[in-house]
C-alpha cells in the first residue's frame, strides 16, 4: 500500500524514514516538510478543517470538528476600496459559519497534532504556549478525555478555559514570558511518557493551519495573490506557503504563490528587523534591544516569541524571500483603530492579534502597496469571545503548579511524574 505520506528534510532534501521525529536526523538545521500521495486537494465527506484530511498527516479526524471559514464582507471591501478581499475567520462566528469554541486558530494546530500523536504512540503532548495555544490544547483535551501537559506564563492563566469541565490537564503557571515557558516546558518533556509538542517543527501543526490556504483556495477558486496575517513565531505563514506550494502543484488553483504580508507589533520586532536587513540571523542586541520592556508594551502578547522559526532552512526567512514577502511594524493605536474596523464592518471582535493583521491591511492600502485589482486573503486568527459567552459556560482551569523560572524544577518533574502515574 502507498503511504499517506511521507517527511523529507527542507535542507538536505532527503526522505526521513522515521515520520515522528521533529529534527533531522542527518542534524541539517532545517524543518522537515510533509510530501502527500494524493496530489490533488480532494475534499473529504468531513466538517471544517478535516475537509482537507488528504493534506493531514493523520488517518482519521480527531473529533467532529469545526475550521477556517472564508468569506467577503462588503463593508470592509468598501472601506479599504478592496473589491478582491477575502476573510479568512478562525473563531467563534456562528452566524458566518465559524465554530472554533476556542475562538482561535490554534485549534487548527491542536486538533492533528493531538490525533497524530495518538496514532504514533499515545505519549502525552506537552505544550509551551502563550495562552491562545494553551488554550486550544485544553478545550480538545477537555473533549476527547486525553491528558495534556500545558506551560505558560502566570499572567496567561486567564486565557485557559474550556467549553466543559477539563479533568486530564496538568497545567504549569510560571512567573515570567513566554520564553522562560518554553524552557521548563522543554524540562518536563523530558519527563518519561511525555514527548514535546513540537512548534513550528510539528508537521501536523503546520499543515493544521495551513487548511487556512486550503479553505481560501477551495471557496474563491484561486490562490490568492497576498496574505496577511500577524505572526509571533511565523508558523501559521510558513503554514500558508507550504500549503500554497501544494496548491500549485495540484494545478487546478493558479501557479502563482501568495505574497507573504506579516505584521508584529510595536515594539517588539524582531523579524521585522531582521528582515529589514535582509539577515537571516535574528541578533537580539540589534532586533530585540530592551526584550522583556517591550513585551510589556503591546497589545497582543501572544505575537512576542524571541526564538521564532525565523532562520531555520524551510522556516520564515525562507518564506519571506521565495514569496517576495513584506514585513510590517504595527503600533498599538493602529491596532486599536483596526479591531474599531472589524467590529463596525464585520461584527466581531477580533482577537488583538487580528487587529495587528488588519492594521496592516490599512498600512499597505496607505503606501498602494495592494490596490482595487489584487486578490488579498486576510487571516483574522481568532475572535468571538465576547460572542462565545453568549452561548456556552467557560471553565477556568486553575494551575497544578506555579514556578518561577530559575528555581529547581524537581519538585516540580515529581509532581508531574505522580499525575502521569494514573495514566498508566
Amino acid at each position: 500500500m502507498i503511504p499517506k505520506y511521507r517527511v523529507r528534510c527542507v535542507a538536505g532534501n532527503e526522505i526521513v524514514d522515521d515520520i515522528s521525529l521533529l529534527s533531522c536526523p542527518h542534524r541539517h538545521d532545517s524543518l522537515l516538510r510533509t510530501e502527500y500521495s494524493t496530489r490533488k486537494l480532494r475534499l473529504a465527506p468531513h466538517k471544517g478543517m478535516y475537509r482537507y484530511l488528504a493534506w493531514l498527516p493523520v488517518s482519521a479526524p480527531l473529533l467532529p470538528s469545526g475550521g477556517p471559514v472564508t468569506f467577503t464582507d462588503p463593508g470592509l471591501s468598501r472601506e479599504l476600496g478592496l473589491p478582491g478581499l477575502s476573510i479568512s475567520f478562525s473563531g467563534y462566528f456562528p452566524e458566518r459559519g465559524a465554530d472554533l469554541t476556542t475562538c482561535s486558530f490554534k485549534e487548527l494546530e491542536a486538533s492533528p497534532t493531538m490525533q497524530r500523536l495518538q496514532e504514533l504512540g499515545g505519549k502525552i503532548p506537552v505544550i509551551a504556549s502563550a495562552g491562545n495555544t494553551g488554550r486550544a490544547f485544553a478545550e480538545l483535551s477537555a473533549r476527547c478525555r486525553r491528558p495534556v501537559v500545558i506551560v505558560i506564563p502566570e499572567k496567561a492563566v486567564p486565557r485557559l478555559w474550556t467549553t466543559e469541565p477539563a479533568q486530564d490537564i496538568f497545567l504549569v503557571a510560571v512567573r515570567g514570558d513566554y520564553s522562560d515557558a518554553i524552557a521548563v516546558s522543554t524540562t518536563l518533556a523530558a519527563v518519561p511518557g511525555c514527548i514535546p509538542e513540537g512548534g513550528a517543527k510539528n508537521v501536523a501543526r503546520r499543515d493544521g493551519m495551513g487548511t487556512v490556504m486550503l479553505d481560501a483556495a477551495a471557496t474563491t477558486g484561486r490562490i490568492p495573490g497576498h496574505y496577511f496575517q500577524a505572526v509571533g513565531s511565523g508558523t501559521g505563514a510558513i503554514a500558508a506557503w507550504e500549503a500554497a506550494i501544494r496548491l500549485i502543484r495540484d494545478g487546478s488553483y493558479g501557479q502563482q504563490l501568495p505574497r507573504l504580508h506579516l505584521a508584529q507589533n510595536e515594539p517588539f520586532t524582531p523579524m521585522v528587523s531582521a528582515w529589514a536587513a535582509h539577515r537571516r540571523e535574528i541578533v537580539p542586541a540589534e532586533d530585540m534591544p530592551d526584550a522583556a520592556e517591550s513585551i510589556g508594551k503591546v497589545m497582543s502578547d501572544v505575537l512576542t516569541n524571541r526564538n521564532p522559526p525565523y532562520g531555520i532552512r524551510g522556516g520564515l526567512f525562507d518564506a519571506l524571500q521565495e514569496t517576495r514577502g513584506r514585513m510590517y511594524g504595527v503600533r498599538n493605536e493602529e491596532g486599536a483603530d483596526a479591531e474599531k474596523l472589524i467590529r463596525e464592518t464585520v461584527g466581531i471582535d477580533p482577537d488583538p492579534a487580528a487587529a495587528i493583521a488588519t492594521a496592516a491591511l490599512v498600512q499597505a492600502v496607505e503606501k498602494d502597496i495592494i490596490g482595487p485589482g489584487d486578490h488579498i486573503l486576510l487571516n483574522l486568527t481568532g475572535g468571538g469571545y465576547e460572542r462565545i459567552r453568549e452561548d456556552f459556560t467557560l471553565y477556568p482551569i486553575s494551575p497544578s503548579a506555579t514556578v518561577f523560572p530559575g528555581e529547581s524544577r524537581d519538585e516540580l518533574v515529581a509532581g508531574l511524574r505522580e499525575w502521569i502515574s494514573r495514566y498508566g
